[in-house]
């Protein structure tokens, strides 16, 4: 499973098996062997592995899924919902319990019509929002002065 996952992190990157071989210091042979399957890359070169593609090693020896490639760091694939008949969602579990999300708790709905729809905690919105008019009233005495 592991050689697949450096040949599709390789993909997603766009790096040659060259490139991979020179900013971790190995041979391209090397890693044509990972990728083949017909070696596995000791641990410190893992662990460099991991830090190029920016996966936990973890994430580089156990994906999850059949043929999954990790998730860059901080990403996550939480699965499908359906949308119920008057617009409501229900947001898996571990999303909840990553994000601190709580029973009662305010969420505000973003929009890009190019990009698709975003949730985000409403205190954290505000809290954002606060200090960049903070910032913005700050800049504008500034300039007075």
């Amino acid at each position: 499973m592991i050689a697949q996952n450096l040949a599709l992190l390789r993909q997603r990157f766009r790096y040659s098996q060259e490139e991979v071989a020179g900013r971790i210091g190995v041979s391209r042979q090397a890693v044509a062997k990972w990728e083949n399957g017909d070696s596995i890359p000791d641990l410190i070169n893992c662990q460099a592995l991991a830090e190029l593609y920016g996966v936990t090693l973890d994430q580089l020896v156990n994906p999850t899924g059949p043929n999954a490639s990790p998730a860059p760091r901080g990403k996550h694939l939480f699965g499908q919902v359906r949308v119920g008949e008057r617009g409501q969602i229900v947001i898996p579990k571990k999303a909840r319990e990553i994000f601190g999300i709580h029973p009662g708790d305010s969420l505000v709905v973003l929009g890009d019509e190019g990009q698709g729809l975003a949730l985000m905690k409403s205190d954290e919105l505000m809290g954002f929002l606060s200090a960049v008019l903070e910032l913005t009233g700050k800049e504008e005495s500034d300039e007075s002065n």
